[in-house]
């Protein structure tokens, strides 16, 4: 399976090629909301070069921060903003008009509307899930991770829209929450909890408490409810909805098209990204260990590190990889398709510090071995990184002046490449 083989041992030679730096800062840190919005795109499409593979980006405007989307049987597309507004992209074109329905969010700190996925049998049913930062009532900067579904029939508006599941995780701090089905049609949804709050919402340590949702994947039944056989089911103190434990702040969450083993990836705090594969009942080590820096610059000390300068502890996972500095990693996507065939089994993430995406080359063995920076010219902060089904690449930037960015492979006989030149 990828990645069972991985040991921390690995990381840490990963860690030693890289350089720990000031500039990776807060990886949850996000431009003032009051900046002027700057459209730094360019109008035509741009022809871009990896070590493999000359590629087009076709860009479309018109989007304000989006976080996620999804692919209905269509082809057509559904978009979050993180301010509430569900978008949708039919045949190629952004439709300007929202689509109804969303509920009130709380847009602060990473907060708001943030993942989108269609019911594995959408054909039968029109179901839509999506994930939202439900505020507090009567605080101004206070909300919780809620899962919701409604009917989408193709027009604008979400119909019998409601909520199946509201985490216990109130906090004021950045957080993020994504889904994703299961081959079986079980949902994995996560909740987030970077930094320490104010006194009566989430805490870091809450990442370690099972009685809390916070900082965890929780595995549902496509009703928001808890199935029977989650690994702690019926256990004394265990929120029945928790799958696995330790997270901090995952803002990638896939099954891999192969294996259907859940994957994640999640900000450190000042360095200390990595990726994760879920297995039941573990511990990911959230706030224990780290291979992140306080963002005081210290191993530990402060309410943003790791409570130990270790970076392995009994009865916690190894990462499958880490990043070190950070880049504030968003978005991920195995790439299975036929349109780039020397691409075919790499993982490609975004990053919104270094805007940029990297793609991931692995091994026969699932073993990463090469890391490829992308689109760093553009200087768009990569929010989402999909395959679409006709085998294409699609990018949301996370930009006041967002956009939907498609990425098309250049036959080798056109035009020579103007653009990135591959950072390996």
């Amino acid at each position: 399976m990828h990645g069972t083989q991985v040991r921390r041992s690995f990381s840490s030679i990963v860690a030693l090629t890289l350089t720990l730096s000031g500039a990776a800062g807060r990886a949850q840190q996000t431009p003032n909301p009051g900046d002027p919005v700057r459209d730094t795109l360019p109008n035509e499409p741009q022809i871009f070069g990896s070590a493999t593979q000359k590629f087009r980006v076709v860009a479309t405007k018109g989007l304000s921060r989006p976080f996620a989307l999804a692919f209905l049987p269509n082809g057509d597309m559904l978009i979050t903003e993180r301010a509430g507004r569900l978008r949708i992209v039919r045949s190629g074109v952004l439709d300007p008009q929202p689509i109804t329905g969303i509920p009130a969010v709380l847009d602060l700190r990473l907060k708001g509307l943030q993942d989108v996925a269609v019911h594995p049998r959408f054909a039968e049913n029109q179901l839509v899930y999506f994930t939202y930062y439900k505020p507090k009532p009567g605080e101004k900067d206070v909300a919780t991770a809620a899962l919701a579904r409604g009917r989408f029939d193709g027009g604008h508006a979400l119909a019998d829209v409601r909520d199946i599941f509201v985490a216990e995780a109130w906090c004021a701090t950045p957080s993020a929450s994504r889904i994703a089905f299961a081959p079986d049609g079980k949902i994995f949804m996560s909740v987030g909890v970077p930094i320490r709050g104010r006194a009566g919402t989430a805490q870091p340590e809450d990442s370690q408490n099972p009685a809390s949702h916070v900082g965890k994947v929780l595995r549902l039944n496509e009703d928001g409810s808890a199935p029977p056989d989650n690994p702690f089911s019926g256990r004394p103190d265990y929120r029945p909805e928790v799958y696995a434990l330790g997270i901090r702040n995952i803002l990638g969450l896939v099954i891999h098209p192969q294996t259907g083993e859940l994957w994640e990836h999640e900000n450190g705090p000042m360095g200390g990204d990595e990726i994760n594969i879920v297995k039941p009942g573990r511990n990911y080590g959230w706030p224990v260990v780290s291979y992140g820096r306080a963002y005081s610059g210290d191993l530990t000390g402060d309410s943003s590190g790791p409570t130990t300068d270790q970076h392995s502890a009994p009865g916690m996972e190894e990462p499958f990889m880490i990043w070190v500095p950070s880049i504030a990693i968003s978005g991920m996507a195995f790439y299975t398709g036929d349109q780039f065939k020397a691409w075919k089994g790499n993982i490609f993430v975004g990053g919104r510090r270094g805007t940029q995406i990297q793609r991931i080359v692995l091994n026969a063995r699932g073993l990463p071995i090469l890391r490829e920076t992308l689109l760093v010219e553009l200087k768009q902060r990569i929010a989402e990184v999909r395959q679409g089904p006709d085998s294409l690449l699609y990018l949301l930037t996370d930009e006041m002046a967002g956009a939907l960015l498609k990425i098309e492979p250049v036959p080798a006989e056109g035009p020579t490449a103007a653009g990135s030149v591959p950072r390996q």
